[in-house]
């Protein structure tokens, strides 16, 4: 029985550790896209704002009451567009959590290594587990404080209420 209970829960611990992988990899793939196409639009967009209002003040157009009018109103359209691209990649931190993300599927792939070489009989599956939930739950906070700024992480919410507990045992 307790064999089929160590089995059981390996598959656990590599199943948990597979899909952490998994979920980094893509995840990283997603803001390597976002990042790439902000940063892309972004050069595109500057350099239109450039060359329609490089246009827009030209004698050349000047005589043309249309093209100046379409000018006139292309240059803050462009500008606008080319803020709302910037905003969205500084709010979202697509390359920062590109980068997070790549370094934390590999450290998690190199831990899975290390677990994998581990003979099963000397296995600690709750170390194993703990140190997965652990890492998973500091990236989480780390994200979201790149995110959101600085706050308190639910790991410093959770410690002290615990300590109080473990006071009273």
């Amino acid at each position: 029985m307790e064999d089929l209970n160590n089995n059981f829960t390996d598959k656990y611990i590599q199943d948990r550790y597979k899909d952490a992988i998994d979920y980094y990899w893509s995840a990283s793939r997603n803001n390597k896209k976002w990042y790439k196409a902000t940063r892309s639009l972004t050069i595109i967009f500057g350099a239109l704002v450039t060359l329609i209002a490089s246009l827009a003040s030209s004698k050349y157009f000047a005589d043309d009451p249309e093209l100046e009018t379409l000018f006139a109103l292309s240059t803050p359209v462009l500008a606008a567009l080319l803020t709302i691209i910037a905003g969205f990649s500084q709010s979202f931190q697509w390359g920062s959590t590109w980068q997070n993300m790549i370094l934390t599927a590999q450290y998690l792939q190199k831990e899975f290594d290390k677990y994998l070489v581990i003979p099963e009989s000397e296995r600690n599956y709750l170390e194993e587990a703990e140190k997965l939930n652990n890492f998973v739950i500091t990236e989480s906070e780390g994200f979201f404080e790149r995110m959101l700024g600085g706050s308190r992480s639910i790991s410093q919410k959770i410690e002290p209420e615990m300590s109080k507990d473990e006071e009273k045992v």
